[in-house]
């Protein structure tokens, strides 16, 4: 493989579009039912309605956006439905990602993982949504890469990706202070080797937050 080809600078445009917004989308920089146009797009990433529309494409089937019979590009608005249902998923998977990172969560990584914590609480101080998001899914994605399991982490990520735009609402509404209490659990358990408190506290942390939305 060439690994020059594969720099993100040398993608084709609808890639690096594609990237680009994924990523915003996942962090929450776009609110819930934030419209746009392929026009616009493609305009302020100066590429051609070719590569802007295949980049459409991709992010509305992996529901990162929505996309109306009359064309309108929208970031999803979740029902309470929809988002319970995300929540369940997460609620799976992440316990048993952890669970099979447990074994290789030395103590290199713990120390990691409290730092970035650290960085959680300074976003947090500081009222920056985006980075309180961008830091939090850097905690959970650090842990779970230690799994090895790249295809049930690469289905979380889509999750992920379609609650990016709620999970901005929710900092909103929460208004936190500090990083989520759930991520002292989750390093005590790793410290402790406790694999049944690891589970729990993964499932506490990821489903608290949404709990908020889906209540009101």
């Amino acid at each position: 493989m060439n690994i020059a080809a594969s720099r993100p600078s040398d993608a084709p445009a609808h890639e690096r579009l594609y990237r680009h917004m994924r990523g915003r989308i996942m962090l929450g920089e776009l609110p819930p039912g934030q419209a746009m146009t392929l026009r616009g797009l493609a305009a302020e990433h100066r590429v051609s309605m070719t590569p802007a529309r295949e980049a459409v494409r991709r992010l509305v089937a992996e529901g990162a956006l929505t996309l109306s019979s009359s064309g309108r590009i929208t970031t999803p608005e979740l029902s309470v439905e929809r988002i319970e249902e995300l929540a369940a998923l997460r609620a799976l998977i992440e316990p048993e990602l952890a669970t099979r990172a447990l074994p290789r969560a030395h103590q290199a990584l713990i120390d990691r993982l409290a730092l970035i914590n650290a960085s959680i609480g300074e976003a947090a101080e500081a009222h920056d949504a985006v980075g309180y998001i961008r830091t939090n899914l850097e905690f959970h994605r650090t842990l779970y890469l230690r799994a090895q399991a790249p295809a049930m982490l690469a289905i979380l990520e889509t999750v992920w990706l379609q609650l990016g735009p709620t999970m901005r609402a929710l900092y909103g509404r929460v208004k936190r202070q500090e990083p989520p209490r759930h991520h002292r659990m989750i390093l005590a358990s790793l410290r402790a080797g406790d694999e049944p408190g690891l589970r729990l506290a993964v499932r506490a942390d990821v489903t608290h937050g949404l709990r908020h939305l889906s209540q009101s």
